[in-house]
């Protein structure tokens, strides 16, 4: 196993919470200004890149870090490390109400999962996270998701934040047709892309949007009710009427006017 073997717990339900325990010399990774406690004993260093290549180059630690800055995320990342005698705990906190998903990217299809370009929160030393691009035009420009993703590797835990609840599907040579921004996550072996949601009618009068998200294929993908461009929708003015608006086109030109 190249990835550290650690234990968690999750704490609570609508705003979570991951609590790591590390045994002596083990390493945790997560975003710079995710952590939320640690005991004694327990040092953090920031560094560029997830340390998943040890012997990387100085110019491969800085492109590594660029990458993470195109998907939305800091430049560093923070390694947590357990220098004491014994068990010491360290905890990392959501962002933004929603669900913490563990994955165990050893039994992952290919040991790598691509997520939102946002969903990354922590992972054992030895997970590799790089840039993703979707490869279809369509999908970057109307799915929500965006041209960029992010591709978790290896074969430890990892942990990623959700927006909502998070409901998991496995897809056995099926389609699946979601909400654009609401795929949290998917294994490498389904195709994803952007159609549209129906015909004129429904496009302009649904409130469904004009497009949705496609996954194809066989394997397991990850759902989000509540993605956070909805939760800050439904909170901005106006919001109260997203749900039957938001998406058709006779919504789009109200808020147009609105504005």
């Amino acid at each position: 196993m190249i990835s550290h073997e650690i234990d968690y717990k999750i704490i609570g339900d609508d705003i979570q919470v991951v609590e790591i325990e590390l045994d002596p010399r083990e390493t945790v990774i997560a975003e710079a200004g995710a952590m939320l406690y640690m005991e004694d004993g327990i040092q953090f260093e920031t560094k560029m890149g997830d340390g998943s290549e040890p012997n990387q180059s100085i110019m491969g630690k800085i492109f590594q870090a660029g990458t993470r800055v195109l998907t939305g995320e800091s430049l560093f990342m923070t390694h947590f490390t357990n220098l004491g005698v014994g068990k010491r705990k360290v905890a990392f906190s959501a962002p933004y109400p929603g669900t913490i998903m563990p994955i165990d990217l050893s039994k992952i299809y290919g040991n790598e999962l691509i997520v939102q370009k946002d969903g990354f929160l922590c992972a054992a030393m030895g997970t590799s996270m790089k840039i993703h691009f979707n490869q279809r035009f369509g999908s970057g420009l109307f799915g929500g998701e965006g041209f960029i993703l992010q591709k978790l590797k290896g074969d430890g835990m990892a942990f990623v934040h959700a927006g909502g609840v998070v409901m998991e599907r496995q897809l056995n040579n099926e389609t699946l047709r979601i909400d654009t921004g609401c795929v949290v996550a998917f294994e490498q072996s389904l195709s994803f892309d952007i159609q549209r949601s129906g015909g004129l009618k429904s496009m302009v009068f649904g409130g469904e949007g004009m497009f949705l998200a496609t996954l194809r294929g066989t394997g397991r993908c990850w759902i989000q009710s509540m993605p956070i461009s909805k939760l800050i929708q439904r909170l901005s003015p106006g919001g109260g009427n997203a749900k039957k608006e938001s998406g058709s086109v006779i919504g789009g030109l109200g808020n147009l006017f609105e504005s």
